[in-house]
């Protein structure tokens, strides 16, 4: 009787201490660096990642709005949620968020996961793609230039002057430009850049390139593309053709994009979020990248633009807005 009442207990014990871990709820504070359909696709993938493994979180979502000193706010606010991971959507936030846990003291240190990051090496974020080193780690959207350039030339066979709207105080949109430049170099085309530092002069920037383009592409640019409707209206009065980046831009109006899904990129974030959160180590988890490619047209913005479509684009594009 005695061996008995000393198993129930002992099976009690192990089974509240089952639900104890179980019903665990982790916080995770969370700073988007401006409002716009990728960067809250990467947000929803990676929440929908978390529900789907079974995970419990409390989310605190900020979103700078494109601004660098909010953004710095932003980053010491997280730090006294005490979170026990903070997820940095986009090169700006994370750089933030990285020199505000540079700063903090032993006890304040968590780890840092961020997404939808160019080059986080040249950023500043980690030591090696290999081995991060410090606390923070995660999925680069570096852009595979050279097929997305391959695109271009095919809609456009006459290409000679590109025209790049960018924020040259986003790190990651100075490298893109230096990448394009020198794949544009190789191709005998050249880059005609028009720089932007806020959102409100993304259509003045478009505007510059008119006569002096023939086409405009938008990188992967948090400024420009949370103001993409004003280029895509350029584009439209001047029938100069408009692509992008990033798919998510196709339904807002550019031509056509060959990029990542960034819900993929998001729920794939949040798989390494919750191998982190159970233990992994940030600096021995190597950055990881998605391979995974789509082209998306726009029938209708092309016509608007005076963009006749290769049938051979038509053919292997994975979705046609028409």
């Amino acid at each position: 009787m005695m061996k008995k009442s000393i198993f129930f207990v002992a099976l009690i014990f192990t089974l509240f201490s089952f639900s104890t871990v179980q019903a665990k709820t982790y916080r995770i504070s969370v700073s988007q660096f401006v409002e716009h359909p990728a960067l809250n696709s990467v947000l929803q993938g990676f929440q929908d990642a978390i529900r789907d493994l079974g995970l419990k979180v409390d989310y605190r979502v900020h979103n700078a709005q494109a601004n660098m000193g909010t953004a710095g706010q932003i980053a010491q606010q997280m730090l006294g949620e005490n979170p026990d991971l903070i997820l940095a959507i986009a090169t700006p936030t994370a750089q933030t968020a990285a020199q505000a846990l540079k700063k903090a003291p032993s006890h304040m240190q968590v780890p840092l996961l961020f997404s939808a990051v160019t080059d986080p090496k040249s950023a500043g974020l980690v030591r090696s793609w290999e081995r991060p080193g410090k606390n923070i780690t995660g999925v680069s959207d570096m852009l595979p230039i050279a097929k997305h350039m391959d695109m271009l030339e095919e809609f456009l066979p006459k290409l000679k002057k590109l025209g790049v709207i960018y924020n040259s105080g986003e790190a990651n949109s100075k490298i893109l430009i230096k990448m394009i430049k020198e794949e544009a170099s190789k191709r005998g085309f050249r880059v005609v850049s028009a720089t932007v530092s806020k959102s409100s002069e993304v259509y003045q920037a478009a505007k510059s390139l008119v006569g002096r383009a023939d086409a405009v592409y938008i990188p992967t640019d948090n400024t420009v593309i949370s103001a993409l409707e004003s280029a895509i209206k350029v584009g439209i009065q001047n029938k100069l053709p408009v692509f992008a980046a990033d798919v998510a831009s196709v339904p807002r109006g550019v031509v056509a994009a060959m990029g990542f899904d960034y819900y993929k990129h998001g729920y794939q974030t949040g798989v390494m979020a919750k191998k982190i959160l159970e233990g992994a180590n940030p600096a021995t988890t190597p950055v990881e990248t998605q391979k995974e490619l789509q082209l998306h047209i726009n029938l209708t913005y092309a016509a608007k633009m005076g963009v006749t479509i290769p049938k051979s684009l038509l053919a292997k594009a994975n979705k046609v807005i028409k």
